[in-house]
């Protein structure tokens, strides 16, 4: 037996967002979906989260889902559960490790200072052995702030300064590895924006209307022949219409049919990417990160150079693990920074391309494309008194229903049209007297 696919988490998200009613076209957009996936996932999740399935007179289909369809799903899929749970623990891990990259940072500094005092007291204890006795100790001196780090009103007591949302130890990692990809989800803001754009427009486009969005468009033949749209006629199941002096627009109908009527919101005019940071720690906590590692660092070398010929061995392995631990804490962020820059560097110019591209559309000689797509704008919105059929509720009564309906509006129309004398434009071949003998005919 096939197990059934897990629902597709941006379709969740999207029928969240449309409020738990939507067709084919609107989850496409919403989400950016191909328009096949889409649909597939839509039947499944139906199937799956006790959805309900509504047919309109067109033909077109709107999928209705309950408000707790997450509940549902959980209950019947046992794999949903699973996966939330190992979410769970991932998270709670992923955190203890980001945490412990500053815990050993700390441990290793004490170590290290122990260490050397012990070894102090030894040479110390030998020298004063050899001197008849005389026993002093060294004096270590620790600055106060140091250890306020761990205390519970750390932020209280530290001088004002720039708010941070991460903790010590948070802030040691960032420091080590930044906060993540700032466009980790590029891909999918593309897709929403293109299909955002298509819906703004009713569900026709001209290619200079998607081209901000992409990162590449070509060479100067594929931008003249406009190959860069295959991909978003594939995803979003659109065709090409050619304009009277041979030139194109595109044309969504999949993304043309709604549940609600489409609200004219803000777009960006390209899309743009956003610049990597070093870390979302403050510049405090980015000195203390510092300071901390070259203190580990200048602490090894001390106990590294004291451990030399000595037979120690624990003392010679903290030496080398508080060495190599220092080195790599200082190496890479250095090289994470100048990766940060040819990064940026990079995004700036992806972003100045597209802007220049966005820039564009006032071009005059764009115009009359955008006229003709006007003529395949359209949107249809579903009403409730549109549906002709519902899964939750029994077919034989909406057969009835529909009947009485179909009835009641043929003889109302018959009414209208003998009362005018005028023949009813949706029966342009048929006199008076033939519709009044198929209306008899059907009663």
């Amino acid at each position: 037996m096939t197990a059934t696919p897990s629902p597709n988490p941006t379709i969740l998200k999207a029928i969240e967002s449309l409020n738990y009613r939507a067709t084919v076209g609107d989850v496409a957009a919403q989400a950016g979906l191909n328009v096949n996936l889409a649909e597939k996932g839509l039947l499944a999740l139906a199937s799956q989260a006790d959805g309900e399935l509504q047919v309109a007179e067109t033909g077109d289909i709107v999928y209705q889902f309950p408000r707790n369809f997450r509940a549902v799903l959980r209950e019947k899929d046992a794999r949903i559960r699973r996966k939330e749970t190992l979410d769970k623990i991932w998270r709670i891990l992923f955190y203890l490790i980001r945490m412990s990259f500053g815990v050993v940072l700390i441990l290793l500094i004490v170590a290290s200072v122990l260490a050397i005092i012990a070894l102090t007291v030894a040479a110390n204890s030998a020298r004063d052995d050899d001197n008849g006795g005389n026993i002093s100790m060294p004096t270590v001196w620790f600055s106060p702030d140091f250890f306020w780090i761990f205390t519970p009103d750390y932020d209280r007591r530290r001088p004002a300064q720039q708010k941070s949302e991460l903790n010590f130890l948070e802030s040691i990692y960032s420091f080590l590895f930044g906060d993540g990809n700032p466009n980790a989800d590029l891909e999918e803001r593309r897709w929403q924006s293109i299909g955002a754009v298509i819906r703004h427009n009713r569900g026709a486009v001209v290619a200079e209307q998607v081209a901000p969005f992409l990162d590449s468009i070509g060479t100067l033949s594929e931008q003249e022949s406009e190959q860069y749209m295959l991909p978003v006629l594939t995803r979003f199941d659109g065709r090409p219409e050619v304009t009277p002096d041979g030139q194109f627009v595109y044309h969504f109908p999949s993304l043309q049919t709604t549940v609600s009527q489409q609200e004219r919101q803000w777009l960006p005019a390209f899309l743009r990417e956003s610049l990597y940071q070093f870390s979302k720690a403050t510049s405090g906590q980015i000195t203390l990160a510092a300071t901390l590692g070259a203190v580990l660092l200048i602490l090894a070398l001390v106990l590294t150079a004291m451990t030399l010929g000595a037979g120690a061995g624990i003392l010679k392995a903290i030496a080398f693990v508080s060495l190599g631990y220092s080195a790599a804490y200082l190496i890479i962020p250095t090289i994470r920074n100048f990766t940060i820059k040819r990064r940026n560097a990079k995004i700036l110019e992806r972003n100045r391309d597209r802007e220049m591209r966005a820039k564009q559309l006032a071009n005059p000689t764009i115009q009359p494309k955008l006229a003709y797509a006007e003529q395949f704008a359209a949107e249809t919105v579903i009403q409730q008194s549109d549906l002709v059929y519902s899964t939750d509720r029994d077919l034989i009564e909406q057969d009835i229903e529909r009947s009485a309906q179909i009835d009641a509006e043929w003889e109302r129309r018959l009414e209208g049209d003998l009362d005018s004398g005028k023949q009813n434009p949706k029966r342009p071949n048929l006199t008076d007297a033939e519709w009044q003998s198929r209306l008899e005919g059907r009663e």
